[in-house]
This record gives C-alpha cells, sequence and structure tokens, in this order.
C-alpha cells in the first residue's frame, strides 16, 4: 500500500511562486513513476508533469518553462516547483505514485490534493 500527502499550497498572485511537496510511504518509492495532477472546478483532472524512476521528466504544455518536477529518494518526496504562476493555474493539485514494471503490481495512487489558487 502507498500513501500520499501533499503539501505547499496557498493563495498566491499572478507572476508568484510556489513550492509543492509530496511525501510517499513506500518502502520501493524508487522504483514509482510520479506525477502530479491539477483540476480546477468544473474541469477534468489533467497531468501536469510527471517523473520517471529514471528521473525523466515531462510536462504539460501550459507549464513547460514554469513548473519544474523533482524527487529525492532519500527522502521519498517529489515536489513541484511552479514559477511565474498564472490565474489558470489554479486547482486543487494532486500527487500521483504509478506502478513500474519493477513494482509489485500495476496499480496508482493518489493524495488527498492540496489547493493552488492564483489571484490578484
Amino acid at each position: 500500500q502507498v500513501q500520499l500527502v501533499e503539501s505547499g499550497g496557498g493563495l498566491v498572485q499572478p507572476g508568484g511562486s510556489l513550492r509543492l511537496s509530496c511525501v510517499v510511504s513506500s518502502n520501493i518509492f524508487s522504483l514509482y513513476h510520479m506525477g502530479w495532477y491539477r483540476q480546477a472546478p468544473g474541469k477534468q483532472r489533467e497531468l501536469v508533469a510527471t517523473i520517471t524512476s529514471q528521473n525523466s521528466a515531462n510536462y504539460a504544455d501550459s507549464v513547460k518553462g514554469r513548473f519544474t518536477i523533482s524527487r529525492d529518494n532519500a527522502k521519498n518526496t517529489v515536489y513541484l516547483q511552479m514559477n511565474s504562476l498564472k490565474p489558470e493555474d489554479t486547482a486543487v493539485y494532486s500527487c500521483n505514485a504509478r506502478g513500474s514494471l519493477f513494482t509489485p503490481s500495476a496499480g496508482d495512487y493518489w493524495g488527498q490534493g492540496t489547493q493552488v489558487t492564483v489571484s490578484s
């Protein structure tokens, strides 16, 4: 069983920055692919960024150049550094752990989410 806890959300003005953290309770955290997703009111959950067990990162076009995903395997933590925030970034951000070929089983795990509000 994998549990995730996000933190770091809040209210920020356009152009500001925020750093989200996700602590993962897993003895094999380094084997999981990790990701950040977000869901705005009335919209589907969308992918923001992913980072593989091999530290390969990918981003949604809407956040490229502004957001950076990273992981610290020693701390069982994945981060999302968000810069140059825009009002359209407002959403609940959720952390996701997805099994790789090297995890015991397929499946994905989610945290409860943290609210990010970008407004002047």
